[in-house]
Order: C-alpha cells, then structure tokens, then sequence
C-alpha cells in the first residue's frame, strides 16, 4: 500500500475545494452529527468540517480503550480542544468481548459493532442524529471486517462519500491549519498481532512500549508486528539505514529484548498499513467487494 502521506498526483486546489463543497453538503444533510474522534488525520478534519458546518450540533467522541497507541487519548483532548468542539468521552474494553478477543480474522467486526452501538446510544442520549466515523476513500481498498458492522447499524463514513483519501486530506488539513496533517497514521494496537494470536492486555501494552520507543528514535512513523517471541519492525523505506546505525540499533535490540523479544528482526519492505492482512486476499470476497 502507497505511503499515506502521498499527495493524490492530478488533485489540484481546485479540485479539492469542490470535494471539500460536498462534504459540506453532505455533513449539512445529517443535521447534526456525533463524530467518532481519534485525534488522528483523518477524524480530526472530519470533526472541524463538522463543527464548521454544523455548529454546535456537531460533537466528537473519543473511545478510551487498552487498542488505543500511548498518547492517542490525551492528543485527542488537546486537539478537539484546539478545534473549539464539544467533546465525549467513553471507556470501551473489547478485550472483554470474547469474539475480539480470540482474534479471528473478522475480530474488527465484533469489536466495532459493540463499539458503534455505544457510540449510537450516546448520540441518542445527546440529541445527534448521525453517527459518523473517520474512514477515508483510500481505506475501502484494505481487508477490514468493521465495515460491515458499521453498515448494520448505519454509521456514516463522510469522507468517503465525498471521495477524499488520506493525501487529500492531509492536504486539506494543512490549508485549514489543522494541527494534524502532519501527524503520522496510527492504528488500533491489535492490527500487529497476526489473526489467531490471543490479544491480551499485556501483549498490547508491550506493543505500545516498543513503538513509543521506536518513535523516539526519530522515525517518522513505525509499527512493531508480533509474531511469538520475534518482533518484526517496520519503518519507512527511506528510513531503513537510520535502523542499522550501531548506536540506534543497539538501543532498539536493548529495548526490545527488555520487552520479551528473543529475535529481533527489521522488514525491509518497509512500513506498510495492513501488512499482516496479506495473507487473507481471496478468503473472504464479501468483504473486498
């Protein structure tokens, strides 16, 4: 998968503002709107066109859960604080759900559709009409079962209905003044756990340590993939030889070992969403469609 921070070759300024001009419509036709808020790229320039077309009618809420990277939580606060919109809290564990926890290839079903009938009860207590979520034109391409949960109950996805990938958006982001169009993508911490590999509390905040520390290396994004008692890192492709300076990567192989990991290994393909999807093309056709 291409490089999130890819800007869209062809998309000029113009071109952008009229998918800007629908997203407009298509936020105004909701009325108001409860915004499913990370903090990351994508749902915070959602929750500023919201709260920019709806007012106050449009609010964000942001799930407090053991999935989330360190730090997400707290830089959600401080964003929505900047983009002046009311802000929700909930605290969800899906590690309670067996299905999620299990981890089945379609475990993102399970825990989204817990999730989102949260999210749903909340916009009724608040008054909201919509639930909407942060997905963007570029994630239809990816394997991701919690689309079809979010299709069962109902939940919007109005980037894409606008069209917009992430490129577009971060490129909007900027021309807004957003403080996240630069921040770098960040997933749920159970999507470096390959499908079959209980998920645990403590396996997600071993993760979560290891790529705290990675980032503090200077990479400019990174995943750690766990595959057992071996760590599979990810950076970007340019960012390869940083990794195999002697200082850095003796502090890495130090940190890692320290976190349980007997072998310690650097994927040369480089960073990549969705990597460990790789082996479930043509399983589940119904949801690639």
């Amino acid at each position: 998968m291409a490089n999130s921070n890819t800007e869209p070759a062809g998309l000029d300024d113009g071109t952008l503002r009229q998918q800007e001009t629908q997203l407009d419509a298509i936020l105004a036709s909701m009325g108001s709107a409860l915004v499913a808020f990370s903090g990351g790229v994508d749902s915070t320039y959602l929750a500023w066109a919201a709260r920019r077309v709806l007012g106050a009618r449009a609010v964000a809420a942001t799930v407090l859960s053991p999935l989330n990277p360190p730090g997400e939580s707290a830089a959600a606060v401080e964003t929505a604080r900047r983009i002046v919109i009311r802000h929700e809290t909930l605290v969800f564990d899906p590690l309670e759900l067996d299905a999620f926890r299990t981890n089945p290839a379609d475990r993102c079903y399970h825990c989204k559709l817990e999730l989102m009938g949260r999210l749903q009860l909340l916009a009724r207590d608040l008054g909201l009409a919509v639930v909407a979520d942060g997905e963007n034109a570029d994630d239809v391409a990816d394997w991701r079962p919690g689309r079809r949960a979010t299709a069962e109950l109902g939940v919007r996805h109005p980037l894409v209905e606008a069209g917009l990938g992430k490129g577009a958006i971060r490129r909007l982001s900027r021309m807004a003044g957003l403080p996240t169009a630069e921040r770098p993508a960040l997933a749920c911490l159970a999507s470096r756990i390959p499908y079959g590999t209980p998920i645990t509390a403590d396996l997600l905040e071993r993760i979560g340590h290891g790529e705290t520390f990675l980032f503090a290396q200077g990479f400019s994004n990174c995943r750690l993939r766990h595959h057992g008692d071996t760590c599979r890192i990810e950076v970007p492709s340019d960012e390869l030889p940083l990794l195999l300076e002697q200082a850095r990567r003796t502090a890495v192989i130090a940190c890692l070992r320290a976190l349980g990991y007997t072998y310690i290994t650097l994927d040369l393909e480089g960073y990549r969403t969705g990597s460990l999807n790789a082996g479930l093309a043509g399983r589940f056709p119904e949801e690639s469609s």
